[in-house]
């Protein structure tokens, strides 16, 4: 089940990632397999995060997202910090990296 906010515009993003310390952008498209494979993984190693907060943007919805970002394959997941990108993993994501990455990011915030 996905518990991630949707977001319905990239001004609404924009807004998200600047009025949040720690925000995790999920980008995603509706036929895209491995995001729907890989989100719940995600949502799950966010419950150790509670300090992250998530959003999911739909590339299908709000396609200028992927300029916005420069986004070239989904799923892309983000992290910011101040509204500043210090993680970017895109398409096939190794979990345990992933983790331990959050994790380094977390602790120095």
């Amino acid at each position: 089940m996905n518990t991630f906010p949707q977001a319905t515009s990239i001004d609404q993003v924009l807004r998200y990632i600047k009025e949040n310390k720690l925000t995790f952008v999920y980008i995603s498209k509706e036929n895209c397999g491995i995001c729907h494979v890989i989100q719940p993984q995600v949502q799950e190693m966010l419950t150790e995060f509670p300090a992250v907060k998530p959003i999911q943007v739909s590339a299908d919805d709000i396609p200028e997202v992927a300029s916005q970002f420069t986004v070239f394959t989904v799923p892309a997941l983000l992290l910011f910090v101040e509204g500043k990108e210090v993680i970017r993993e895109a398409r096939f994501v190794v979990m345990e990296e992933l983790h331990r990455k959050f994790q380094r990011v977390v602790e120095n915030s």
